[in-house]
């Protein structure tokens, strides 16, 4: 069963270029990853700062290998000093039948 959330977080004032380069960096990363079916980050239009990424893997050991990656450690550290929460606000999701 696929595993599927979002993720949210705010960028803090002053850090919206970093995030953005962190960002663009990760997705092409994760997108890489043989268990990632989508990842699509975005940001609200109506405030920049505030960051939606979706999120679809094939089932639970591809999203597991995506949350032990390396290069995904490194970012959510150094997220964590550029944004508002303590870390991203994950939503997990069902399909609906």
């Amino acid at each position: 069963m696929t595993k599927t959330l979002y993720a949210e977080f705010t960028v803090k004032p002053g850090s919206e270029e970093r995030v953005a380069e962190m960002m663009r960096e990760l997705t092409e990363q994760v997108r890489r990853e043989p268990g990632n079916q989508l990842f699509l980050p975005y940001t609200r239009e109506t405030n920049p700062r505030e960051y939606f990424v979706f999120e679809v893997y094939a089932d639970s050991n591809a999203f597991q290998e995506h949350i032990t990656a390396d290069y995904g450690a490194t970012f959510n550290a150094e997220l964590a000093e550029h944004i508002e929460e303590d870390g991203s606000v994950l939503t997990w999701l069902n399909p609906l039948n």
